[in-house]
């Protein structure tokens, strides 16, 4: 008898892992015949990575690296990940408040007097919920990061209040790398690799600009023309792989305290603002959603982590089609066991 009770106990135990497994599997060729139909259909040209429960259950490479369509895609290559690289001068700026160095509250003009009188106003927190009121970047006139800075100093007028309201603009960006930069001693670039990647081992990740490299995926449009090189400082260009080290550890706090985190993830007033870790939902201060997208040239990511389901989904593309929402809302339906849509091209007016 007591064997029979043992052997019974071990076929629940088998059958639960079977059935484990099988689950897995189906889900994994949902999302493999999700990602062929995109690609095969014209809607996703690039890297796809997603994660369950602290493990890659797929990894894959649709299309090819450059607009001449010469060399297929793989996981090493890198990618522009647009405005997704803003949490990175997030993170090294509440790394400095940790340390000491600054305090959210701070005024723009403590470090930087010699910007005009509005740095009297503006905080360290409003840029990191773009609230600072700071007009958006005169591109007519920038060439350098140095003429974003002086550029600055001929500002004489805010837009509105500090912290009164919401204006997602690229100054607030700049000022906090300018910030980084001016605190820490080393360029924003060097500050990055030393304080972020290197840590995290996100081996491949470089801030622009960008020295020669064999593994950079070339953005293009539909007419086959290459994106022009980014000359400014400050962007990024990263592996599925590397990103998800970034977003796991971020959520894991191994790089920011819990405290931090929950700073950068504030949304100012209303749900539709972008913190500066971009789409964020907390309860009790705990974060149980994350994502944020990104767009440079013809280079479009997006990262999502649902921390409560234990699942992130990166996908980073190449060739714009506008069309990774989509596909990251089927892949989320899968992952859930839900119904789900196959992304649809757009029809051409005639």
């Amino acid at each position: 008898m007591l064997d029979k009770k043992y052997s019974f106990q071990f076929f629940l135990i088998l059958l639960f892992f079977t059935s484990k497994i099988y689950s897995q599997t189906t889900i994994v060729n949902q999302i493999d015949s999700l990602m062929n139909w995109s690609h095969n259909n014209g809607m996703f040209n690039g890297n796809i990575l997603i994660s369950k429960n602290n493990k890659i259950i797929y990894n894959s490479s649709f299309g090819f690296a450059d607009a001449n369509k010469n060399t297929k895609l793989t996981s090493d290559f890198q990618f522009n990940i647009g405005s997704i690289t803003k949490e990175f001068s997030a993170v090294a700026l509440m790394q400095l408040i940790e340390k000491g160095k600054l305090k959210l509250n701070d005024k723009i003009s403590k470090i930087f007097p010699e910007l005009p009188e509005w740095s009297n106003k503006v905080t360290i927190k409003d840029l990191l919920q773009y609230t600072s009121g700071i007009p958006d970047v005169n591109w007519k006139k920038i060439k350098s990061n140095k003429d974003i800075f002086e550029d600055l100093k001929t500002i004489d007028t805010l837009n509105f209040n500090p912290g009164t309201q919401y204006d997602y603009n690229n100054n607030n960006f700049f000022l906090r790398l300018f910030i980084i930069e001016k605190i820490s001693g080393m360029s924003y670039k060097n500050y990055v690799q030393e304080n972020i990647f290197k840590p995290l081992k996100m081996n491949s990740a470089e801030i622009t600009p960008i020295q020669e490299n064999n593994n950079i995926a070339k953005g293009f449009n539909n007419k086959l023309v290459e994106d022009k090189p980014d000359f400014l400082v400050g962007g990024a260009f990263l592996t599925t792989t590397d990103l998800l080290k970034f977003a796991d550890n971020l959520h894991s706090n191994k790089i920011i305290s819990k405290n931090s985190l929950f700073e950068l993830g504030r949304h100012f007033n209303q749900e539709d603002t972008q913190s500066a870790l971009g789409e964020t939902k907390f309860r009790n201060k705990q974060l149980v959603e994350h994502s944020h997208d990104g767009r440079g040239g013809n280079y479009e990511a997006l990262m999502m982590t649902d921390i409560k389901n234990g699942f992130s989904v990166i996908l980073l593309s190449n060739n714009y089609q506008g069309k990774i929402f989509e596909i990251s809302e089927a892949i989320t339906s899968i992952l859930k066991n839900q119904k789900y849509t196959l992304p649809q091209k757009e029809k051409k007016l005639k």
